[in-house]
C-alpha cells in the first residue's frame, strides 16, 4: 500500500546517534567472511563501484530475498553518520535533472569529479510491489569506496536468517507478522536544504 503521507524524496533509515545502517547482498564468499570479520575482506574489490541502500526492503527487491545467483548472503552494514553524510555532500545524482544541474556538460563533469551517486527508486512493500515514494541508493567509489570499506564500517552482521524468516511470512499470507521484523526505518535527519543538490523534480 501506498503511504500518501510519506515525502516522495526522502532518506529512511535504521539510525543511531552515530551510525546508519546499509543494506547488500554477496556471495557466501565475499559475505560469509565480512560478517565473520566485521570487516570486508581483502577479495572484496575497493576499486570497484559499490552501491548500499538504507532500505530492507529494497534490498529484498534487488536480491530477490536473497535467492538471486551470488547474491545470496544478505549483510547489514553498520556505518558512521559523518562517513555516510560526507558522501552524501560529496553525491552527484546518476542522472541529468534540469532543476539540480545547469546542463548536460555540467552534470557530465560533476558526475567524473564525484567518488559518489545517488539514485532514487521505487520502494518496495512486502510484495516487492513499488510504491509511490523513493528509496535512495548510495553509490561509492574511488576514495568514498575504499573509506566506506576500511574507515566507516563500524559492524557487519548477516540478515540472510531474519530475510528467510520475513520471506516465509510473506508466502504465507502473513504480512502483519512479517512487517513486524522489519528493521525499523525511520526518516533519517539530513536538513533538507543537505539535500538540493540530489532531490530531483517531483
Amino acid at each position: 500500500m501506498n503511504a500518501p503521507d510519506v515525502p516522495r524524496y526522502q532518506i529512511r533509515a535504521l539510525h543511531t546517534d552515530t551510525t546508519v545502517t546499509v543494506y547488500q547482498a554477496y556471495t557466501p564468499s565475499i559475505g560469509l567472511p565480512a560478517a565473520r570479520q566485521g570487516r570486508f575482506p581483502s577479495s572484496w574489490k575497493r576499486e570497484r563501484m559499490t552501491w548500499v541502500k538504507p532500505s530492507f526492503m529494497w534490498m529484498m527487491y534487488r536480491c530477490g530475498w536473497g535467492l538471486k545467483k551470488d547474491q545470496e548472503t544478505v549483510l547489514a552494514v553498520e556505518i558512521s553518520r559523518e562517513g555516510f553524510e560526507l558522501a552524501l555532500r560529496d553525491a552527484c545524482l546518476s542522472h541529468f535533472e534540469p532543476r539540480v544541474h545547469t546542463d548536460r556538460e555540467t552534470w557530465r563533469r560533476r558526475l567524473r569529479e564525484s567518488s559518489a551517486r545517488v539514485q532514487w527508486d521505487p520502494e518496495r512493500d512486502l510484495s516487492l510491489a513499488p510504491l509511490a515514494h523513493r528509496s535512495l541508493q548510495l553509490g561509492l567509489s574511488g576514495q568514498a569506496s575504499r573509506r566506506y570499506a576500511d574507515e566507516w564500517t563500524v559492524s557487519i552482521t548477516d540478515v540472510t536468517p531474519l530475510v528467510r524468516r520475513v520471506h516465509a511470512l510473506v508466502r504465507e499470507g502473513d504480512t502483519a507478522a512479517a512487517a513486524r521484523l522489519l528493521p525499523e526505518e525511520r526518516p533519517y535527519p539530513v536538513p533538507p536544504e543537505a539535500l538540493d543538490h540530489l532531490r530531483p523534480a517531483d
